[in-house]
């Protein structure tokens, strides 16, 4: 690993990198500061819990006249965990197949780093700017708990919540990282990491309506992320481990066929 590469792939694409932590945080602050209309809306929660049990299901909607089966369905259940993942599919591709069909690796590899130092480092600076998404979006949610009353869900919960979160969209990126290094193919990092996001999904939510089909959820990265309700239940570890081996197995592929293949062309 090389700090110095790490260092300047962060400075290099920080204008991006600030677009995402304002936009995902926006959207997460937006949801949060409606929870005292929505929670107190005895007339929504009656009229969702009216709603099929496998629409419920799908969509994480139990629960939702409380604190953590709101913030479970709304601000962490659909619309920042998909901001995060683009972000993520974005980030990973840019760091290697992004660079490659652009031309500006080679003025990287003009100096003497090697290929695995390289690669690592990318890896490395991306996953940081995904951590660093995670850490300003709880300190958000901390700051307003208080004034939102939210404050039933207690700081433990929300920063377990917040690890599973980066470490999902650590595993969406890494995915996308290594079909990207793995190719040299923007396209195919970009088709592959959306392609898994959708199937993944799909797994947790609606496939698992369908009868005999509801083990397909436990293979879901998304069922990994949420399914063991980090907003109850603190941090699920065997969760993040299957996370974390995912991402890290794509990686691994991704560097070792970049060590290996012609740059000159994707392979």
């Amino acid at each position: 690993m090389n700090i110095a590469v790490v260092r300047k792939h962060l400075t290099d694409n920080r204008r991006g990198f600030l677009g995402w932590v304002l936009s995902i945080t926006a959207v997460a602050a937006m949801y949060s500061s409606m929870w005292p209309v929505m929670g107190g809306d005895s007339g929504l929660a009656t009229a969702i819990n009216s709603f099929p049990k496998s629409m419920r299901d799908a969509f994480h909607m139990e629960d939702y006249g409380t604190a953590a089966g709101y913030f479970g369905s709304t601000v962490f259940g659909l619309l920042v965990p998909i901001l995060l993942a683009v972000f993520a599919i974005a980030a990973g591709t840019r760091a290697i197949a992004g660079d490659e069909e652009a031309g500006t690796l080679d003025l990287v590899m003009a100096h003497p780093v090697h290929r695995v130092t390289l690669a690592l480092s990318r890896w490395l600076a991306v996953l940081t700017s995904i951590a660093l998404v995670g850490l300003v979006l709880l300190l958000v949610e901390l700051a307003i708990r208080v004034p939102a009353r939210f404050s039933a869900l207690s700081t433990a919960n929300l920063a377990a919540m917040t690890f599973q979160l980066v470490l999902f969209g650590c595993c969406f990126a890494s995915i996308a990282f290594g079909i990207g290094a793995y190719t040299g193919r923007r396209m195919h990092a970009i088709a592959g990491g959306a392609y898994v996001t959708v199937v993944a999904y799909l797994c947790d939510s609606f496939l698992p309506q369908i009868n005999g089909l509801h083990w397909i959820q436990y293979w879901s990265p998304f069922h990994w992320y949420l399914g063991g309700e980090p907003l109850k239940n603190g941090i699920q570890w065997i969760h993040c481990a299957l996370l974390a081996g995912l991402g890290l197995s794509f990686a691994a592929i991704g560097i070792r066929g970049f060590n290996r293949r012609d740059l000159t062309q994707g392979s």
